[in-house]
């Protein structure tokens, strides 16, 4: 290489070091080595993502979600978060199975729906019977000193007349409240804002840019540390101007080809969490 083509190359390693530097976002290289906290821990917490039944074959994602709840038992986490698709289809079996299995958690178990739950383009015919088989949609609970919002990001992703207006003021007055009180918020969902950047295309894994904009905007200002979301069926991390965007693996089927299991959470004062992987035990039993 001459100095010539040397220093056009070095230019360019330096612009794009700059350009990652500067980025809102950038998807971390390196997920799975597991950072540590600095501060005393708090509580865990684990992250499940996509049960899904069916998705993977419905026995195999029946096994799958039954040994993750026992898994999940043994670690004696506070409590699990499902980030929605609990189920491939929405049906009385399904549910059944679903609930039957969730049951077995010894901890408390919150889920957000998913478009599989509620479906791509939510009815309130979906939402009624969604409600009734496994509760409410969109809620807030406190855990020592943290607000956990878990929200229903179908109403985001294709608007229903009156659903949608009171999700947003739910959604807004929920986060104002936990600013109010000094709470760090987590958002748990299941459609992630973004993929690989805040102003991408809209597309089916992710939110429309007028809506995604909007509310990265309410969760800056309202003191979200994290974003917790499924549906992509795959890894992902973001970090934007301080919340921390994670998609995590499944139960179900990973198109990464990652192994199954699910997200741990360990979480200090003053918003200060770290996570790790978990891989699911007993899949050759």
């Amino acid at each position: 290489m001459n100095c010539q083509s040397l220093r056009r190359f070095l230019s360019a390693l330096a612009s794009a070091a700059l350009l990652l530097v500067c980025s809102p976002s950038t998807l971390v290289a390196e997920p799975d080595k597991p950072a540590k906290l600095s501060e005393p821990l708090l509580f865990s917490f684990a992250q499940m993502c996509d049960t899904q039944l069916g998705m993977g074959g419905y026995e195999h994602d029946v096994k799958t979600f039954g040994l993750a709840v026992d898994q999940i038992n043994r670690m004696k986490p506070d409590f699990v978060v499902i980030c929605g698709d609990l189920v491939g289809k929405a049906n009385e079996k399904s549910w059944a199975d679903f609930k039957r299995i969730k049951a077995g958690f010894k901890i408390p178990c919150h889920c957000a729906a998913g478009n599989h739950d509620v479906g791509n383009k939510p009815t309130a015919e979906s939402l009624r019977l969604y409600r009734e088989t496994i509760g409410k949609d969109y809620y807030s609970i406190e855990h020592k000193g943290y607000t956990f919002v878990i929200a229903n990001t179908q109403l985001w992703k294709a608007p229903l007349a009156g659903e949608s207006e009171k999700h947003d003021a739910w959604f807004k007055a929920a986060l104002v409240a936990a600013k109010k009180k000094a709470s760090p918020v987590v958002v748990v969902v299941h459609y992630p804002l973004f993929v690989k950047t805040p102003d991408e295309k809209e597309n089916y894994y992710n939110i429309a840019p007028e809506k995604r904009m909007e509310l990265l905007k309410l969760c800056e200002e309202n003191g979200v540390v994290a974003f917790l979301a499924g549906h992509t069926h795959k890894l992902i991390i973001n970090q934007y101007k301080g919340i921390q965007l994670v998609n995590g693996e499944t139960t179900s089927k990973n198109v990464d080809k990652r192994p199954m299991g699910f997200r741990w959470w360990d979480v200090a004062p003053k918003g200060k969490m770290v996570h790790r992987f978990v891989e699911l035990e007993g899949m050759d039993k």
